[in-house]
């Protein structure tokens, strides 16, 4: 069994490490030029989507600053961007991603204030921007992204926090720094248990996800990227709030359902969902942030993920899947 994804995975704690090393000066600078403006668009494509929502997510849940999350063409085609003192980030693992790069294209032409998130230093994202944020990952093959997705996810965080009204900001881009750490623990505690899960529902095909707060993001990239393009299996992201619309009418004895539980506010109505699943004896999966760590609940994406990318890796490997592997990305090209 040899994936790429399996020593990628494994390389998520140090990537986040170097990028901090590496680009903690320059993402000040960029925070302090985010602090002064009043809308804050975030902008991006699968995996990179995922991060966009999780960082919205979080930041309004204790923060005023104002966010809006678009994917690339959905950016391009909007007729009411504000461009008036506002800014843009665009993430994008390569750099190339057409739809992101349009946008970007569009939000200079509107003269807003752009910054590109990227794994590429020389790419085409960096050079367009305003301003830049490298992730030091190095190469990332696995299709899954996973040290490109915490990286990200990582300069997202650091941005946008630095540049809010949080009164606790110092303590969570404190606590952000140790994520490293922990997330070597997770790593090497997590396999076995869910190389074992991954077996008892190897033989599923399809599986709902849901989650709120910034665990949204999560399971939007759990869904869409890892089960769907890592696995091959169908999936489907759910807000947990909405649960009770449409998926409580689908949910049943033995349906898999992968629930992300961080006793947010919001989770009171999570609970409700893991009630119901547990009383109709679906097959209820619940990744609980307290189980893996003792952090600010705002982090919670950090580590779950880490279970989650076990979880699929496994999955994809029962099933005959490499996890890294596309069959049809690539071949349907945006121009």
């Amino acid at each position: 069994m040899e994936y790429k994804m399996y020593s990628e995975l494994f390389e998520q704690p140090d990537s986040i490490r170097k990028t901090f090393e590496m680009e903690l000066n320059n993402m000040e600078k960029i925070a302090d030029k985010l602090s002064k403006v009043n809308r804050i668009y975030l902008v991006g494509c699968g995996s990179s989507l995922s991060t966009a929502y999780s960082a919205k997510d979080a930041l309004e849940m204790v923060t005023n600053l104002d966010i809006d999350v678009f994917t690339g063409y959905e950016f391009y085609y909007n007729k009411k961007l504000d461009n008036e003192n506002s800014a843009a980030i665009f993430t994008s693992q390569s750099g190339e991603t057409i739809d992101t790069l349009t946008a970007l294209k569009r939000a200079n032409e509107l003269g807003i204030y752009t910054v590109a998130i990227s794994n590429e230093e020389d790419s085409s994202m960096i050079k367009e921007a305003d301003d830049s944020v490298i992730t030091r990952c190095g190469k990332e093959e696995a299709i899954l992204g996973t040290k490109t997705y915490v990286t990200q996810l990582s300069s997202l965080y650091y941005l946008l926090f630095s540049a809010s009204d949080y009164e606790k900001t110092d303590e969570i881009l404190k606590e952000l720094q140790t994520i490293p750490d922990l997330m070597q623990e997770i790593i090497e505690k997590t396999e076995e248990e869910n190389k074992k899960l991954a077996y008892e529902l190897k033989d599923e095909d399809i599986f709902y996800c849901i989650g709120s707060g910034p665990n949204y993001g999560l399971t939007y990239k759990l869904a869409m990227t890892m089960l769907m393009e890592g696995v091959l299996k169908h999936s489907c992201p759910l807000y947990s709030s909405e649960f009770r619309h449409g998926l409580i009418e689908r949910l049943e004895k033995d349906v898999p359902i992968i629930i992300l539980d961080s006793e947010y506010p919001s989770d009171e109505i999570t609970q409700k969902a893991i009630d119901f699943s547990n009383k109709v004896k679906a097959k209820t999966l619940v990744f609980k942030l307290q189980d893996y760590a003792n952090i600010n609940n705002l982090l919670s994406p950090f580590i779950l993920v880490i279970p989650l990318e076990w979880f699929v890796f496994y999955l994809a490997h029962y099933n005959g899947e490499d996890p890294g592997s596309t069959r049809h990305i690539g071949k349907v090209r945006y121009e």
